[in-house]
């Protein structure tokens, strides 16, 4: 069976971790990536990539993101645009905080693949990737909302899945555990703060391994779809005894 052809990918949340990774692994393959990610720092390292075309919002404008959506024709989308949000127990988190899980986590991917679905069905040509969590179906204490998010988010595939049976459009999640990226950087002090919490004393997933297993995806043959990636690292497990 032929391998599948892409020419031109969008990815959320673009400017650094995951998203960067990916960003560089599809650049590798060849794609024209537009990168959606907030107007920092980093996204000017993004703009002076070759083959890059950069656009610095917020992933919750809705017509900012539509007015980009409209202009291009994507056969690859990585919904990747994803906050961890205060660390504590539900009863103290404050609402904003859960309305931006929300806002961002869940419902911009929503939006996002809504936006490209009329064009991919047109085609019957495309991809949709989701970055999950393993919090999905193995929540921890203090992130009950987060948890909620990446569930909804992997449901939200699997019902995706179900609608375009019948169509060449591949669906995809991601869920990976602890992965070595700024997500916890403001809420744990810094990533040097990060660092000494999370990902000391043995070796955990970088952001280039989740960009891997995307280009892995991606070069499945077209009859092959990829529904869901798990990957921790191996120093990490969940529940259950050790004896």
């Amino acid at each position: 069976m032929a391998l599948p052809t892409f020419e031109t990918a969008v990815v959320t949340g673009a400017s650094g971790g995951i998203g960067s990774a990916v960003v560089d692994e599809l650049l590798r393959r060849g794609l024209t990536v537009h990168a959606l990610a907030l107007d920092d720092p980093d996204i000017d390292r993004l703009a002076a990539k070759d083959g890059v075309c950069v656009h610095a919002l917020d992933i919750r404008d809705t017509a900012a993101v539509d007015e980009v959506l409209d202009s291009i024709s994507p056969d690859v989308l990585v919904n990747n645009a994803g906050i961890i949000g205060e660390l504590t127990d539900f009863a103290a988190m404050s609402a904003s905080s859960a309305n931006a899980l929300i806002d961002i986590n869940l419902r911009a991917a929503v939006l996002t693949t809504l936006r490209v679905m009329p064009g991919m069905l047109r085609r019957n040509h495309g991809h949709i990737f989701f970055t999950g969590s393993i919090a999905a179906t193995r929540p921890t204490n203090n992130t009950a909302v987060y948890s909620a998010t990446k569930a909804a988010l992997h449901a939200f595939a699997d019902g995706l899945r179900m609608d375009l049976f019948g169509s060449a459009i591949r669906v995809t999640v991601i869920a990976p555990g602890r992965v070595e990226t700024n997500l916890y950087d403001a809420t744990l002090g810094g990533h040097d703060a990060a660092r000494s919490k999370l990902y000391e004393g043995a070796p955990v997933i970088q952001p280039s391994d989740i960009a891997t297993l995307i280009g892995v995806a991606l070069d499945m043959p077209m009859h092959v779809d990829v529904t869901r990636l798990e990957v921790v690292p191996t120093a990490q497990v969940f529940g259950g005894s050790m004896i």
